[in-house]
């Protein structure tokens, strides 16, 4: 079983902290046997003041770590330094262990040194204040995660589901990540990333928006979807409705469209026997060749190792 060790460090917020239990204890086999052990621990094993109005105990200390396959660093009060202890803790992880951050945890991975010349994102906010902090890190602050393979961060909050969803899905395939969403009734994957959360002015309730095209656009995967059809779906020009299109979903129609027709190929890959040329047909692709491509971009696989790996047989 995977072992998924969550480090509570001082003023952690108890939303984030709560995010590992909740996603990955809710992963299991068909016959119901559970595919991850999630244990939290503080450094020294004592209570630990929480960003809210009360502490938590936990059952253990930061030796856990040391027998963990993935540890999760939800977001601490971050006072602008790694402590020792927290330093130490950290320094006992064992080689190849996956290192996942929510939120200001990034903070935590950076100070570590795990985030040198490797990209990352946290908060919007407070991604202009990281970014000077830690200069190695390739900060992208668009995202709602990143996934540079045993090092993955979040942005703010709920993107903590996001990620561990992701990882979820990574490990085990998108039919048991949808199984999990169900369960905690959030959706198995968000459009966009935080360029859709940054505050700008709020629209008047009458101005139209790009939803009713996407829906549509969901219906005919399989077919060419041109942007002047689309648009018209919407009731706006081309221009408008590109530019209504990223400040509502935080992409282009064209990558919004192609991460549409990867999941579709992916559920495809995962639940039929059809042979890679109709999968890519079917999702829109047209050609196995550039299915492969997108496929490789998105998941860092081909097609038939990503059957091999998630197919349900």
């Amino acid at each position: 079983m995977h072992r998924v060790a969550v480090l509570a460090l001082d003023g952690v917020i108890p939303f984030e902290l709560s995010i590992p239990s909740r996603i990955f204890c809710s992963a299991t086999t068909d016959d119901g046997a559970p595919l991850y052990e999630v244990v939290t621990c503080t450094v020294d094993g004592g209570p630990v003041r929480t960003a809210a109005d009360f502490s938590i105990s936990v059952a253990n200390d930061a030796s856990v770590l040391a027998t963990a396959d993935t540890v999760v660093i939800p977001s601490p009060t971050w006072t602008g330094s790694l402590s020792p202890e927290a330093a130490t803790a950290l320094a006992s992880v064992r080689p190849g262990t996956r290192m996942v951050s929510i939120c200001l945890g990034a903070y935590v991975l950076a100070a570590a040194g795990l985030l040198n010349d490797r990209p990352a994102t946290t908060h919007w906010m407070h991604s202009e204040e990281f970014q000077a902090r830690f200069p190695r890190v390739r900060v992208n602050e668009d995202v709602l995660f990143v996934d540079d393979g045993d090092v993955l961060t979040s942005a703010g909050a709920a993107a903590g589901v996001d990620l561990c969803l992701h990882l979820v899905r990574r490990d085990h395939g998108s039919a048991v990540a949808n199984v999990v969403a169900r369960r905690c009734v959030v959706p198995p994957w968000r459009d966009g990333g935080q360029a859709q959360y940054v505050s700008r002015p709020v629209q008047e309730p009458a101005t139209a928006t790009t939803a009713s095209a996407r829906e549509w656009a969901l219906t005919r995967l399989s077919a060419v979807v041109g942007l002047d059809e689309w648009a018209a779906r919407a009731g706006m020009s081309r221009r408008t409705f590109t530019r209504r299109f990223r400040d509502e979903v935080g992409l282009s129609p064209g990558q919004w469209l192609t991460r549409q027709r990867v999941e579709l190929a992916r559920d495809l890959l995962e639940t039929t026997e059809l042979p890679v040329d109709a999968v890519a047909e079917q999702a829109g692709f047209g050609t196995a060749a550039a299915m492969r491509h997108h496929l490789r971009t998105a998941v860092g696989t081909s097609p038939l190792s990503y059957r091999r790996t998630f197919h349900a047989s």
